[in-house]
């Protein structure tokens, strides 16, 4: 059991990208354990942007090339004692990173015992080959638990700032929507790639068909690939439509330029799990390895495209075969369907409850309290024009004992029963939590999306508080700004307006 009196915990990163992914939710759940900790990472620089922007770390260490052999070991370990950590988190399971941690002094090491280093481990947590029969967030959720921690699950997400999805926005600006990404490198090996001239094929039908674009994305080593996709590709004007992107983005940028595209194919890499931590509608394409260990989370947002071959799920990194059944089975057909599929396609509104649907009397948790805008009725030309209309509501009175939450769900029915709104989602998550569904942050965008297949660069938001339009400006919908709470202005916004009204007019002019 971890002391809980430890204020200062160290926490050692995986080394590959997919699997510093995966550690996400094992951080958020540590993070909500130790609120006031300051806990530092210790991650291999190529890995090191994917927790750029987390709040629920305070600090990344690199381990860098200098820390290299054995003599900069004991210039790491010699470092990292002289910052007093009191815990270490090993999701690394190397040798490596527990003498580190043993020479750095610190007093608890916790991690899997693993690799014949469980004497340097004061929590040694039993393995069992948990990595072939356990999906690798759980595995390293499992460690959270181990030290008696209430771990729960949830999807991991890279916070991306406002800056880095405009910046891909503008550099995909120009290229024919639905905008496709597609990833057909995999560092892993070759057993974990799907054949250049099938993507080719891919692509081809999104250009054609779905009048669409594609980006290729992918390391340097994945040019020669890239090429061969680009060579097969006979489009006229091929510029515009296709962007070839291999080993010109950093790990950063390849985040918010997945998060701008309106579906992303990709390989089991990497960029895969970039995918899906970003939202993005996903296609993931499995070879040799096994979606159960290292799969996309479970839902709409997410489809895994694998065969189920003799030799297979073999975990090899190149194929022993003369033909790679378990790719060469898998048909061009059927991941454009797939892709086409996940699409979006619908319109909608969102809008903030208190002060925007109905008076914010701050805290609402009385019915008698409730006091619905008369000009609501408007919304119903939204409603014959196609859009459909989604709630989006911070509450944190949940989080703060104020408010109960079967009271929030009976207000949102109010509003679906009553007045057309299809769904209303809301964050329960207190502010401190720094929760991916917590306005200004998309996440309750990004789950309508999945849910009804909402085209958000078509979608508007409508809200009283600058939050509301700065969710706008992160997912490319259209910002309107009601004076009918608390703010009276917005640089950000796309519209002010003086009500619902005024705001349903706006957006029947403009669509």
């Amino acid at each position: 059991m971890l002391d809980k009196s430890c204020k200062n915990i160290l926490v050692r990163g995986v080394n590959w990208i997919g699997d510093a992914v995966m550690t996400i939710p094992a951080l958020k759940a540590f993070r909500k354990e130790f609120p006031d900790a300051r806990i530092s990472l210790l991650v291999k620089p190529w890995a090191a942007s994917i927790f750029q922007n987390n709040p629920d770390i305070d600090e990344i260490i690199l381990y860098e090339e200098q820390y290299k052999g054995f003599f900069g070991r004991i210039r790491l370990a010699s470092f990292l004692r002289k910052r007093n950590f009191c815990a270490a988190i090993l999701f690394q399971n190397s040798f490596d990173a527990a003498l580190i941690a043993f020479l750095a002094g610190i007093s608890q090491r916790i991690g899997y015992k693993r690799y014949g280093r469980g004497f340097l481990l004061t929590h040694p947590i039993t393995y069992k080959n948990e990595d072939r029969t356990t999906h690798h967030i759980d595995y390293y959720l499992n460690i959270i638990k181990k030290s008696g921690i209430n771990a729960e699950y949830s999807k991991p997400y890279i916070f991306l700032s406002i800056d880095e999805r405009l910046k891909a926005r503008d550099t995909l600006k120009n290229f024919r929507r639905p905008v496709v990404g597609i990833n057909p490198g995999a560092s892993y090996g070759s057993s974990k790639r799907w054949l250049p001239e099938r993507f080719a094929e891919v692509s081809i039908r999104i250009i054609n068909e779905l009048n669409g674009s594609v980006v290729i994305f992918g390391g340097e080593k994945d040019t020669q690939i890239a090429d061969e996709i680009t060579a097969e590709l006979s489009i006229p004007d091929i510029k515009s439509r296709v962007l070839q992107l291999t080993g010109k983005t950093s790990l950063r940028e390849l985040a918010g330029l997945i998060s701008e595209c309106d579906a992303f194919l990709s390989n089991d890499s990497g960029p895969m799990h970039i995918g899906y931590a970003v939202r993005t509608p996903l296609v993931a394409i499995f070879g040799s390895t096994d979606p159960v260990l290292t799969g996309p989370p479970h839902d709409k947002n997410n489809i895994v495209i694998k065969k189920n071959t003799e030799c297979g799920p073999c975990f090899k990194r190149q194929c022993n075969e003369e033909e790679m059944f378990c790719m060469n089975e898998i048909k061009s057909y059927e991941v454009f369907d797939a892709i086409r599929y996940l699409l979006p396609s619908k319109k909608a509104v969102f809008f903030d409850r208190d002060g925007t649907l109905c008076k914010d009397v701050n805290y609402l948790n009385k019915i008698e309290d409730i006091e619905i805008f008369e000009d609501i009725e408007d919304l119903k030309k939204l409603k014959d024009k196609d859009f459909m209309l989604i709630g989006i509501s911070n509450q944190s009175g949940i989080a703060r004992g104020i408010v109960d939450e079967s009271f929030t769900k009976q207000v949102h029915d109010i509003f679906m029963k009553k007045y057309g709104f299809d769904d209303f989602y809301f964050c329960p998550h207190h502010p401190d939590e720094n929760c991916s569904c917590r306005k200004p942050e998309p996440d309750m965008l990004f789950k309508a999306r999945s849910e009804y297949k909402i085209d958000l660069k078509n979608s508007y938001v409508i809200g009283d508080k600058n939050t509301d339009i700065l969710l706008a400006k992160s997912v490319g919908a259209k910002g309107i700004l009601v004076l009918t709470g608390q703010e009276k202005g917005s640089q950000d916004a796309d519209h002010i307006a003086v009500d619902l009204k005024d705001a349903v007019r706006w957006i029947i002019a403009n669509q």
